[in-house]
């Protein structure tokens, strides 16, 4: 060990800024460098597919007014982190990270903090009128596009994908949601709390196909084609179609790299013992929800995770193992259409789902919260344009109800 450990982060977004912070809190002598693909500083991601993109499409929008407001306040000292950006990780050394400049770092402790990328369809044409949405300079190149009167297709109905929709058709474009699934978010809602999500989304004009996928893009004219040979004219196509997690610089490290970086509960990568994960990338057994390690790509986790990383490398550094039973609520939120969905717990992992205040067929007019049940005992609570201090409780409850054996 060197008397002041060296620690770079690889990954300028959420998750390695905070786990910058939490390791020289609890090691203020170690040496940190974060390492960012993109030339910004790290920057909130969550406003890209709401508020900013709504910005952005703003005639003559000062684009880099809205980066201002999307920057990460943070609590590092001017200096205290060697912050290499726009620079990429390309691989692994021993106790080494070959950068894409050609700088090698040495390190006695490497975070994996490198998030995640859209994925794309499989499919070649029309690149000029083709949009994802993870980075900054994608929502630049997706505002310019949104015009009122566009027609826009969003493949893939998740949140990203629901939540472009509702921006968009705020903004005037005529919107069709294209999903492989019986309904969008289902995955992460239930069935029934989606189909309620579909028609709020229906009655603010957003068409939906259910049970379709993109098949084809026209360079010819603007048509996309769907798996039945229907044709959409579309100005503009979104491709929201969930995420890769990047870890290929990984490869060769000993990790388990087949779903993010296998972890156990300290954060620490199974077969490689100096190298930890933090936010999407990190997948963690969590007690509250069994022992089967999960990734869970929710704003949430990277300063959960990042505090279990800083925690577990000071208690290595010192001699002392980091304390048990790292079980963090997950949570999360979306804003569609002016109603904001607050979720605590994996609502994925249920089996039933209660109303248990409101109706759901008023999503969209009238506050709305759901219990999630899985063996009987709650999982998770969601609310639909409820206020805070009404989901309190149900939190509360949940909290009590959650233990490591409430999933199997």
């Amino acid at each position: 060990m060197t008397a002041a450990p060296r620690i770079t982060i690889v990954g300028a977004s959420l998750a390695g800024l905070r786990t910058a912070e939490a390791v020289l809190a609890a090691l203020p002598e170690a040496r940190v460098t974060m390492v960012g693909a993109e030339r910004y500083l790290p920057y909130n991601r969550p406003p890209l597919s709401k508020d900013a993109a709504e910005a952005l499409a703003a005639p003559g929008a000062d684009a880099a007014a809205v980066f201002e407001r999307l920057v990460l306040k943070s609590r590092l000292a001017t200096g205290a982190v060697d912050m290499r950006l726009g620079v990429a990780a390309e691989a692994m050394e021993k106790d080494a990270l070959r950068l894409s400049d050609g700088t090698v770092l040495r390190h006695d402790w490497l975070v994996a903090a490198t998030g995640l990328r859209p994925r794309r369809l499989a499919l070649r044409g029309a690149e000029g009128r083709r949009f994802v949405l993870r980075t900054f300079d994608e929502a630049v190149r997706l505002g310019h596009a949104m015009r009122p009167g566009a027609r826009m297709v969003v493949a893939g109905g998740g949140f990203i994908g629901c939540e472009i929709a509702a921006t968009a058709r705020k903004l005037g474009l005529h919107v069709t949601i294209v999903e492989p699934m019986e309904q969008p978010m289902i995955g992460a809602l239930g069935p029934r709390v989606a189909a309620a999500m579909a028609a709020m989304h229906r009655a603010q004009g957003v068409t939906i196909l259910a049970g379709r996928s993109v098949a084809a893009v026209s360079d010819s004219d603007s048509a996309v084609i769907l798996d039945d040979g229907r044709a959409l004219e579309a100005d503009l196509m979104v491709e929201a179609l969930g995420s890769h997690p990047n870890v290929e610089w990984l490869e060769g490290s000993g990790a388990d790299l087949s779903n993010g970086v296998l972890c156990d509960n300290r954060l620490i990568a199974q077969g490689a013992d100096r190298l930890l994960a933090v936010g999407d990338v990190a997948r963690f057994p969590n007690p509250l929800f069994g022992p089967a390690p999960r990734r869970v790509e929710h704003w949430c986790v990277p300063g959960q995770t990042a505090r279990r990383a800083a925690e577990t490398i000071a208690a290595c550094e010192t001699g002392r193992d980091p304390e048990p039973g790292f079980a963090p609520m997950p949570s999360f939120w979306s804003d569609q259409h002016g109603t904001r969905l607050q979720s605590f717990g994996a609502p994925a992992l249920a089996e039933a789902a209660e109303v248990i205040s409101g109706d759901l067929t008023q999503v969209g007019t009238e506050p709305v919260i759901v219990e999630y049940h899985r063996g009987g005992r709650p999982v998770a609570v969601l609310g639909l344009g409820a206020p805070p201090a009404a989901l309190a409780p149900h939190r509360a409850r949940l909290e009590r109800a959650l233990s490591p054996e409430t999933v199997e």
